[in-house]
């Protein structure tokens, strides 16, 4: 296996690497060995209370992403280690109050511009998480559900709350409109995993065969409610007691991987996916988890595809079953989609 990299200057720099090169001033994957990708961890301008104003068929110039292309990147840590404080800053205003009006980097995670790195990066689908609230008028679902409606590359992981007072309704209307599975996340919605009415929500999923991602793992950066509600042990009664769900946890567990690998090991109807892991994370995971559980994951337009991208084609350097399964099989699997991939463009 050759050796190659772990630290960058700059996004652009990522060209040193044999599957990358820069065209036209943007990095693109060039290398034909490797195969199409599925990202199942992206999102669109996320909007809380208000409802969303973004032009989501928008394209723009660039995408602004959380972290900058301009700063280093170091492969060997959890991937926010690589914010500066300005860019955690930013990042907050942008999420928080900065959701309340117009503008922003908000603005650029469109339909249009993912597609756009999509197309770069030899991905043929994006799985989109929304995220909501039991109440405001954000419905981050619904109105991501409309922007894609008829796109074959972008695929909406719809959001009900837990605790809503019409479960079984919304996830009905969702599947109905096209998700296909739903995102939970502990830390902003506010719930406990292994509580009662979540319990009963999983259920409810797997009865509709719709799989949850998870925000799995303290990251800390979050709010120290977030951190404990987001604690790998909290996970594992939703997994057992739910055999005929299936339940992907995203990010690996975050920082606390290893907790979360053992869950894949365990269980059956567990998934380990990538996004924000490091590269010796990376590695763990596809040399110990079961083959068939890791999937790719990038959470654009927190960071670029490619730094992910990267990641997983180091850690399978010489082994292109392994790369195949972590990048598009498995997801596939989960999804529905063809186990070989039709088309390795965004539209």
């Amino acid at each position: 296996m050759a050796t190659h990299p772990t630290r960058f200057e700059n996004l652009h720099d990522l060209a040193r690497l044999p599957w990358f090169s820069l065209k036209d001033g943007e990095l693109v994957v060039d290398d034909p060995s490797v195969p199409t990708a599925i990202d199942m961890h992206t999102h669109l301008a996320l909007t809380y209370v208000r409802s969303n104003r973004v032009d989501l068929h928008r394209r723009t110039a660039r995408t602004e992403r959380y972290l900058p292309d301009q700063r280093p990147i170091d492969f060997d840590v959890y991937i926010n280690r690589n914010f500066s404080p300005e860019d955690l800053a930013a990042l907050e205003r942008d999420l928080g109050l900065g959701s309340l009006v117009d503008g922003g980097m908000r603005s650029t995670h469109t339909v249009a511009n993912l597609a756009r790195d999509m197309g770069a990066l030899k991905i043929s689908n994006s799985v989109l998480l929304a995220i909501d609230w039991p109440f405001g008028l954000s419905r981050n679902a619904d109105t991501w559900l409309a922007a894609t409606e008829g796109r074959s590359d972008m695929i909406v992981f719809g959001s009900v709350h837990p605790y809503d007072t019409q479960v079984e309704a919304r996830l009905d209307a969702q599947k109905a409109r096209g998700a296909k599975g739903i995102k939970v996340h502990p830390a902003v919605q506010m719930v406990k995993p292994d509580a009662a009415r979540c319990m009963r929500f999983y259920k409810a999923c797997g009865d509709r065969d719709l799989p949850i991602l998870f925000h799995c793992g303290p990251v800390d950066i979050e709010t120290r409610l977030g951190r404990y509600l987001s604690q790998v042990k909290h996970y594992e009664r939703a997994i057992a007691e739910n055999p005929r769900t299936r339940f992907v946890l995203g990010h690996s567990g975050a920082l606390q991987m290893p907790e979360a690998l053992e869950f894949a090991k365990k269980y059956p109807n567990c998934y380990l996916e990538l996004s924000s892991q490091s590269l010796s994370g990376v590695k763990k995971i596809l040399a110990e988890a079961p083959p068939d559980r890791p999937v790719f994951g990038t959470d654009w337009p927190f960071y670029s595809q490619a730094i992910g991208l990267a990641k997983v084609f180091i850690a399978t350097d010489g082994d292109d079953a392994l790369r195949h399964a972590a990048l598009y099989g498995n997801a596939a699997r989960i999804l529905g989609l063809p186990e070989v991939p039709v088309s390795s463009v965004g539209a």
